[in-house]
């Protein structure tokens, strides 16, 4: 008996050993352990090893001087190629001085030893770029009127745009306090921007008075100053000029920022001269009992890699925190968008960064973008995290512009899991998730809702150029409630130029509601390229499931495009190639065409694909093709297989999109799409 169980031992040690090798020489040589602990009770000149505070050990006080001491404990243990550093934060609400900056000093040693920013046990960290508002008393005689003076704003060291009480988003002072104004006439074009107003909506003395009109054209927004007001003529000038091509005829706008538009519970106002903080309660409700909030910093945290000497923070690891109040500023002559709300960062900003990940953690209330790895970040990871009620867009990738070394490029980063909604409280042309220059990306498995604009777009080309962006997969993606009517020109999934080896498949997509045209569910844009789009489920898109503005063989299979508004599917742009291949989707659709806008040249493939139009059923001399019948379609050689006939959904009523057994599609070859696996995954499912 003793010798078989030493026989067992020598095997099993065997075996680990072996495993250990083949699993590289991280496993095999884990290396030393040091925890650094910071708690707000701790004490910078305290050692930071120990958890509670004794008479020789004590936790730090600030995470900055927690990675000042990991910095002098890897010096001091350099010989020792495999520590692991481990910063653990107390439970507790942190406000934050200024950003937490990572630098490559700062670097764990590999993705097994990385350096590693969590909590304690679990236990709940909340990290604020706010600061608490004290001494809000009722103005008397205004019921529901609150106001305090804030002293550094009084002082000229601080402004701020937004507040939160007890958590929650307050709007700055604005008319009209409901719906917008409207411009009257054309888009505004002039150099400085003028436009039309109707007479009343804007007023002589407003002018010079940091007063901020706010509007909406088509896919982009400008937020401008009030320079002059001829109310004669109805005619305001503005402090910038307006992009060219964001034209929106009576367009929409509302005004910012005066002590007059503060009429209505839920309203605020900061004077910026007196220093003076109003705010506007429901008559039942107690502010000396809220907690009121301003946001003092605009960036949190900072992966601040030295791009000049090609020097990278590399395997850090920030899991499980939250991360709250951060503010957005704009240039004294205002702000004009382009499109996403593209000159506006991340609150969390990494720069020369890799091998690095963000998981499990809470980004919430911030003025900018939540989070964004721009240049030479690669292998990035963002897990698990949910970001919500945010300024402008969830998470950004990459750059506007390619870059051609190595080390500044961006690439082959994760974004999954993710729970990311109620986006563009300020930036509304913010995006979901956005990939500029940056190819070989996984974006899976994540929840966007409720935003005004795209939730996932990717590249950042018009035309045909050669663009880094290349394989990226787009994938189990759950979107909906997009656009919300406030905006034009938007699509569930959005992409650019170029994109070999880019692939769509197996999102749900739907609701998308646009201002006037362009609410798409997948909407491949100018130059899109050599995209494969398959296993998608859209429906509830207001112009159409799918929109090809133009590009170059693409391939549209496998698809349920449903309940589409105004058109099922839209192809704009005649060219001389392959637009796409279309084949082997399903169009279930009760209102507007079946084609929409351009399908005069035959530079199209479709076929093998089932239609059905649940108000005239399966007769084939009752559908229109463009201006083609049936018969004409054919004969210019488009869906020569394709069938008409119901394809027996099982409740498309309740948008159950699961074929019958009994289904004509899957005898036709279609494939049953699953959507059991689409969006978060729960942790243990998780790569």
């Amino acid at each position: 008996m003793d010798n078989m169980r030493i026989v067992k031992n020598i095997f099993l040690i065997k075996a680990l050993f072996v495993f250990l090798v083949l699993s590289g020489e991280e496993y095999l040589l884990a290396g030393k352990e040091i925890n650094f602990y910071v708690s707000n009770n701790g004490n910078d000149s305290l050692d930071g090893l120990s958890p509670t505070i004794s008479k020789t050990s004590g936790p730090l006080l600030s995470i900055s001087e927690a990675l000042k001491r990991a910095r002098e404990a890897r010096a001091k243990e350099q010989t020792d190629k495999y520590l692991k550093i481990n910063i653990l934060l107390r439970g507790g609400y942190y406000n934050l001085k200024e950003p937490i900056i990572i630098t490559p000093e700062d670097s764990g040693v590999n993705s097994f030893c990385p350096l590693v920013i969590a909590p304690y046990k679990n236990e709940k960290v909340i990290l604020s770029g706010g600061e608490e508002i004290k001494g809000l008393q009722r103005v008397p005689g205004k019921p529901g009127y609150w106001s305090t003076t804030v002293k550094d704003v009084k002082d000229g060291q601080w402004y701020f745009r937004q507040l939160f009480i007890d958590g929650k988003r307050w709007t700055r002072a604005r008319t009209p306090n409901n719906g917008y104004f409207r411009i009257v006439g054309n888009s505004p074009s002039h150099t400085p921007v003028k436009f039309n107003f109707k007479p009343g909506d804007i007023k002589k003395d407003w002018a010079g008075r940091g007063i901020e009109v706010i509007a909406y054209l088509a896919w982009a927004d400008f937020r401008l100053f009030i320079k002059d007001v001829d109310e004669q003529n109805n005619i305001v000038t503005l402090t910038g000029d307006v992009r060219e091509y964001n034209r929106e005829n009576n367009a929409k706008y509302h005004l910012e920022n005066s002590i007059e538009f503060l009429d209505a519970p839920g309203e605020w106002f900061l004077d910026k001269n007196t220093g003076i903080l109003t705010v506007i309660a429901d008559e039942k409700m107690d502010l000396i009992k809220s907690v009121v909030i301003a946001p003092r910093l605009k960036r949190l945290i900072e992966f601040r890699g030295d791009i000049m000497n090609q020097r990278a923070v590399s395997n850090v690891l920030i899991r499980g925190l939250t991360f709250e109040y951060a503010d957005w500023d704009m240039p004294s002559d205002g702000y004009a968008d382009t499109q996403a709300a593209v000159e506006v960062h991340g609150t969390i900003f990494g720069e020369a960064t890799i091998d690095s990940s963000i998981e499990d953690c809470t980004f919430a209330h911030f003025g900018n973008y939540a989070i964004e790895f721009a240049r030479g970040c690669k292998n990035i990871r963002i897990q698990g995290n949910e970001i919500y009620d945010i300024g402008a867009g969830g998470i950004r990738l990459g750059e506007p512009q390619p870059r051609q070394d190595l080390f500044s490029q961006n690439f082959n980063n994760q974004i999954l899991d993710n729970h990311i909604h109620n986006l563009g409280q300020v930036f509304s042309p913010a995006v979901g998730i956005i990939v500029f220059q940056s190819g070989q990306n996984l974006i899976a498995h994540n929840e966007i809702h409720d935003l005004f604009y795209t939730a996932i777009s990717v590249g950042w080309n018009w035309g045909y150029q050669e663009t880094p962006c290349h394989d990226n997969r787009i994938e189990f993606n759950h979107l909906y409630n997009i656009g919300k009517a406030l905006l034009s020109d938007m699509g569930g999934i959005y992409t650019l130029g170029i994109q070999k080896g880019t692939v769509i498949r197996n999102n749900l997509i739907h609701d998308i509601e646009a201002f006037t045209y362009g609410g798409w569910g997948i909407y491949p844009d100018e130059g899109s390229s050599y995209i494969l789009i398959e296993n998608n489920i859209v429906y509830n898109a207001k112009s159409a499931g799918f929109h090809q503005h133009y590009g170059r063989e693409n391939i549209i299979r496998n698809n349920i495009f449903a309940f589409n508004k105004e058109n099922q599917l839209m192809r704009t742009r005649e060219e001389n190639h392959i637009s796409f291949v279309f084949e082997r989707n399903i169009v279930y659709f009760n209102s507007g065409n079946l084609l929409g806008s351009n399908w005069a040249n035959d530079k199209f493939k479709m076929d093998y694909n089932i239609y059905y139009d649940t108000r005239i059923g399966s007769d084939p001399a009752k559908y229109r093709f463009g201006k083609d019948n049936l018969e004409q379609w054919r004969a210019r050689g488009h869906d020569v297989h394709s069938i008409i006939m119901d394809p027996l959904f099982v409740d498309p009523e309740k948008y159950n999109f699961l074929l019958r057994p009994d289904s004509p599609a899957l005898k036709f070859g279609f494939k049953q799409i699953d959507i059991n696996d689409i969006g978060i995954r729960p942790k243990h499912k998780r790569q």
